[in-house]
């Protein structure tokens, strides 16, 4: 594959860290994902059912022990072998023991932290009943768009853009109604509010541990936001903002969208020069979307 801007057009994941290494300028520059839904869905799951037993079974040590049996390809995934590493764990093996390779191991512990380390975790889940909004404190996963509210979406990533210039869609488009509540998929601390032409009323919102951006835009005119500001830090779960239609347009608060709905994107960072540089890494959502319903 050719270089682009987006490096990486992405399902769920294991995947191949490139680095181009000149002196301090040495960074992962490419991300190819390729780990399937049914995997994924069966590590969160043990996970999350573990959680507060002796032995609290971790999604993404589960996920690196499986990536060193298959070499990667999760065409060869079989449940009996997850099942298989979470027996081998309450023996009281440690999954570096039962992965069996220390330096591929590592590898791939440090990849899947990289890009989905902060998916699973304590949230805070809203809910709307006959208009009526509700909050409860889970573990497991957040969904950027609040539990009750329709949405529909289909992978659009790398779609032609043409506002401003010519260039690909680097996120992914959930389309709803105005007003929506727009949540937190991961804690982090705000990077970037306010206007964007292009995103108009947008958020950025950078992990704690600094290597994933989240990127939500076209939020609601007049009222975008929650209590958004930058510095601020949120948790997963909250919400930030309302789903709208603005951007487009250089002049602040204009809805030049056709369609109401919600652009979330992720971008995975491993220098600081690289969040708005050339070697960029933009994660198709769809997948992940998908996964989170």
């Amino acid at each position: 594959m050719k270089k682009k801007l987006y490096p990486f057009i992405a399902a769920l994941c294991i995947f191949v860290l490139t680095f181009e290494c000149s002196g301090e300028d040495s960074y992962i520059k490419w991300v190819d994902f390729s780990l399937t839904n049914e995997a994924m869905k069966d590590a969160v799951t043990a996970d999350i059912d573990s959680l507060g037993d002796e032995i609290h079974f971790d999604y993404i040590e589960l996920l690196s022990c499986l990536s060193v049996k298959y070499g990667g390809n999760f065409k060869l995934y079989k449940k009996s072998d997850i099942e298989d590493i979470k027996a081998k764990r309450s023996e009281g093996l440690e999954y570096s023991e039962i992965a069996n390779n220390d330096k591929l191991y590592s590898y791939y512990k440090e990849a899947y932290n990289a890009a989905i380390g902060g998916m699973v975790g304590y949230y805070r889940e809203y809910t709307v009943d006959s208009g009526v909004t509700t909050s409860e404190d889970k573990y497991g996963l957040a969904s950027p768009i609040a539990s009750g509210y329709y949405y529909s979406h289909f992978d659009d990533f790398g779609a032609s853009r043409s506002y401003g210039y010519r260039r690909n869609h680097l996120g992914h488009d959930l389309m709803g109604s105005v007003g929506t509540p727009v949540i937190a998929v991961e804690a982090g601390y705000v990077e970037a509010c306010g206007w964007n032409q292009y995103g108009g009323w947008r958020i950025g919102i950078r992990s704690f541990d600094s290597k994933r951006y989240y990127y939500y835009a076209h939020l609601r005119k007049d009222k975008p936001y929650e209590d958004i500001y930058e510095g601020k830090i949120v948790g997963a779960g909250e919400v930030i903002g309302y789903l709208g239609m603005t951007g487009y347009s250089a002049k602040e608060n204009v809805n030049n969208i056709n369609v109401p709905h919600l652009h979330w994107g992720l971008e995975l960072i491993f220098a600081p020069s690289q969040k708005d540089g050339y070697n960029q890494i933009w994660l198709d959502m769809y997948s992940l979307t998908n996964f989170l319903e």
